[in-house]
């Protein structure tokens, strides 16, 4: 196995266990024992290799499928996963819920999940927005252009969402940016 390879596998393993908030110690605990710490930090590094018959079960233990601890080997999808979408919550809270329900709802259990109820910003995925525009059925340009209307994703995201421009990590987003149209 590649090293690149053995630390994109390692990426995925630890992006699993910490969505499970799960630390190493409580892997162990987890399962009393038969997924040493040491052992899983160890595949999550890169240093130790993994064999199918132990990935599958770590997949079990994980309560995933197996193709989710495996890294995608397409190159450009690394950076579209891990683009960060910034969302104005509370240019949210003001939308009318027949508009914005169903982003409002979805917005509320990633908070829920993440335990991070600040209300103010909230960062989701370039691929969590793929899935808002099947819910709008709309493409993703299409509700990017409108969240940016209602004043939901900061004027510009269009970029930075990548889904026909280029992409732009490091740019600096202003949570209080201000609505530019009301709802359609």
């Amino acid at each position: 196995m590649s090293t690149d390879y053995s630390r994109a596998l390692g990426a995925r393993l630890r992006a699993i266990r910490n969505q499970q908030g799960l630390s190493l110690q409580g892997v162990e605990d987890k399962s009393h024992g038969r997924w040493k710490a040491v052992v899983v930090g160890s595949y999550e590094r890169g240093d130790r290799a993994v064999t199918v018959q132990r990935l599958s079960e770590l997949a079990v233990f994980y309560g995933v499928p197996v193709s989710e601890l495996l890294p995608d080997p397409r190159p450009s999808s690394a950076v579209t996963s891990t683009t960060k979408i910034v969302l104005n919550l509370e240019s949210l809270g003001s939308l009318p819920a027949d508009e914005a329900g169903p982003l409002a709802r979805y917005a509320s259990t990633i908070q829920a999940q993440r335990h991070d109820y600040n209300g103010k910003v909230l960062s989701i995925r370039a691929e969590d927005l793929k899935s808002l525009a099947i819910i709008y059925d709309m493409s993703p340009d299409e509700l990017t252009s409108r969240l940016i209307e209602w004043g939901v994703l900061s004027p510009g995201m269009e970029s930075v969402v990548g889904f026909g421009g280029s992409e732009d990590d490091d740019e600096e987003i202003n949570p209080n940016w201000e609505r530019r149209r009301a709802p359609r």
